[in-house]
């Protein structure tokens, strides 16, 4: 199973962006998809998770500024980040949980991130 991220990019404060990942492989399901950061000095940190039953998290730095969304037909997550400040750069990654074909159990999957920089 793969994660292919994209959409980070350099944004003026106030600015949007929005990340997209798209999960392919032998997938029989996804239990969860989600987006962690992790800026220079930190450690990585949830953003938003959206599973595909229950409820969906966001960090508290972001609540009312970010949403994330799922398409379950293409394997994907987004996140439509708006009001961006700089302390929302980091390399943005995307997660996800899933079950295999043709392997047992759940796996979890890292795709390799992308760069937003919140910068006047």
């Amino acid at each position: 199973v793969q994660l292919q991220a994209s959409g980070g990019g350099l944004v003026q404060p106030g600015g949007s962006l929005r990340l997209s990942c798209a999960a392919s492989g032998s997938i029989f399901s996804i239990n969860v998809m989600g987006w962690y950061r992790q800026a220079p000095g930190k450690q990585r940190e949830l953003v938003a998770s959206r599973p595909t039953y229950g409820s969906t998290r966001y960090a508290d730095s972001v609540k009312g500024r970010f949403t994330i969304s799922r398409d379950n037909a293409k394997n994907a997550v987004y996140l439509q980040m708006n009001s961006l400040k700089p302390e929302d750069t980091a390399v943005y990654y995307c997660n996800a949980i899933v079950r295999e074909r043709t392997t047992a159990g759940l796996h979890e999957y890292w795709g390799r991130g992308t760069q937003v920089t919140v910068s006047s």
